[in-house]
């Protein structure tokens, strides 16, 4: 695929890499010359100065024959209005758009435009390390309505079925981490001490969740 980048920063220099090095053409956009030092001496993409919502530097970056489009500056406005121009403009269906903004995250997902916002989601990281105990988001859809979590169980659950607890706390496991390796559970997989266990869940019943997951413990003591 062809790929284009705009905002050539640590993420869009690393996702230039990444996408490069897994057999893809890459062209990125910054307005500052500057920045493509950021991209390794043997990059071979494109590297185009300007404005990633400029009609003219967007096509001179190959939008036209692009599966996909990324927005990774440094400006919220910027990076929706250029995802907007790729997507309504070129007729780019894949368009993905970076925010640091969350509040307005619910008002892009209306425009279409998948939007990852990083706040949050650094947020999140440093409060699983802060607070390790309970249920804590390790993603969240752009709504924010939908969280990945992952689940402090504690040696209570040990020996159970993902379906006991599936029942007992009303969610859905979507994976455990055992011995370093990701598992997609059955419904008579039966937990094992170590496992970590990541659920999907709505935000607002994390703490319900977490309520029932304690009372097994309780129940034991």
């Amino acid at each position: 695929m062809h790929i284009v980048i705009m905002g050539c920063g640590r993420v869009g220099s690393t996702l230039a890499h990444i996408l490069e090095d897994k057999g893809h053409s890459v062209a990125i956009i910054d307005q500052n010359p500057e920045a493509f030092r950021r991209l390794r001496s043997g990059f071979k993409g494109r590297r185009i100065t300007g404005f990633g919502f400029d009609r003219d530097v967007i096509a001179e970056a190959g939008i036209e024959q692009a599966s996909a489009f990324v927005a990774v500056s440094s400006g919220d406005n910027s990076n929706i209005i250029s995802a907007r121009v790729a997507r309504e403009t070129f007729g780019v269906d894949n368009v993905v758009a970076r925010i640091y903004d969350p509040r307005r995250a619910e008002v892009y997902q209306r425009l279409g435009i998948p939007t990852v916002a990083t706040v949050r989601w650094t947020a999140d990281q440093i409060l699983r390390r802060l607070l390790p105990e309970g249920a804590e988001p390790l993603w969240r859809d752009p709504t924010g309505e939908v969280v990945l979590a992952e689940l402090d169980l504690g040696p209570a659950w040990v020996g159970d079925k993902v379906a006991a607890l599936e029942e007992a706390a009303r969610t859905r496991v979507a994976f455990l981490s055992r011995m370093g390796e990701a598992l997609v559970p059955e419904a008579d997989t039966v937990i094992q001490d170590g496992d970590i266990v990541h659920i999907m869940a709505r935000a607002d019943d994390l703490e319900r969740v977490n309520a029932a997951v304690a009372a097994r413990g309780e129940e034991d003591v």
